[in-house]
């Protein structure tokens, strides 16, 4: 198996946060994940193309990105970007910056909700970056590092308050989406088991007890989602990861993730993540640095 890159991140035990501002013409850093949570705001980047888990976009001009989990691979490279003068912030900041107390409080239950949701890597709209930006100069400006933990906790404060479009999907990252109900998860659960087998309507319905008809309104109700859709995307999330981390072919995995047709299993992945399997797995390989 495969491993990319684990960075030891320059945050000490006795701090609470690092932050590098960094000006440059090009992305050269490989594929990597690390412990620590981490909040990256690129400038003047368009055309980058940015890894997180299975998602492969190409940004704006502007790019902010929160990502809390730790086994999350992420890279941001070079992609079509002809920018002279790339400006990047990253702030890594411990899980347990915190603490378990605080994060139980009221005031703290939108930032608890969005860190959840950043386990797949949280891309925030434009208005989100503009509302936080002038922070951003400030927190890189200030010498004082209890002044820029307020301004930190500040920014992830206002982030909160902006929906972030998810990025990797919930089998490739390995996290879970929301908080959700008790049938919603029964029935997730055995998707996420069984994702191999002939996952038919009948049979889902019949785990908690509801009539097909009714069940397949109540799923897209609560997912956003149709069956057929959740389960493709299930089975492309482990399909992704099998190509990252493992040799076994591409019809292998196809059949595997319980596709039963290699040309539909090509054009559904293509139609998904933006490339095929095969492009897929040359990228990541291209990124990874062997550990």
């Amino acid at each position: 198996m495969s491993e990319v890159l684990y960075e030891i991140s320059q945050l000490s035990d006795k701090d609470c946060f690092h932050i590098a501002e960094r000006h440059k013409s090009e992305f050269t850093y490989p594929i990597h994940r690390h412990r620590e949570c981490e909040l990256n705001f690129i400038e003047h980047g368009r055309g980058v193309r940015r890894i997180v888990g299975d998602s492969v976009e190409e940004i704006g001009d502007f790019d902010l990105v929160l990502i809390t989990a730790e086994n999350l691979e992420h890279v941001w490279e070079q992609g079509h970007c002809t920018s002279p003068d790339i400006r990047e912030i990253t702030i890594q900041f411990s899980p347990e910056l915190l603490g378990e107390s605080l994060m139980a409080k009221n005031q703290f239950a939108s930032i608890v909700k969005m860190i959840e949701k950043a386990q797949h890597g949280l891309a925030f709209p434009i208005e989100a970056i503009m509302k936080v930006y002038d922070k951003l100069d400030t927190i890189t400006s200030q010498s004082d590092g209890f002044e820029q933990l307020l301004v930190l906790l500040k920014i992830l404060y206002e982030l909160s308050s902006f929906e972030g479009h998810a990025l990797a999907s919930s089998s490739f990252a390995n996290a879970a989406r929301d908080k959700e109900s008790r049938r919603v998860k029964t029935v997730k659960q055995f998707i996420n088991d069984h994702y191999s087998e002939d996952l038919t309507l009948d049979r889902l319905a019949g785990l908690i007890g509801m009539s097909p008809t009714s069940f397949s309104r109540f799923f897209k109700q609560r997912t956003n989602k149709t069956l057929t859709n959740y389960i493709t995307d299930i089975r492309l999330g482990n399909a992704a990861r099998m190509l990252v981390d493992s040799t076994h072919n591409i019809s292998e995995i196809c059949y595997t993730c319980g596709f039963n047709n290699l040309s539909n299993f090509n054009r559904v992945f293509k139609d998904k993540k933006g490339m095929s399997p095969k492009d897929f797995r040359a990228l990541y390989k291209k990124n990874q640095v062997i550990v």
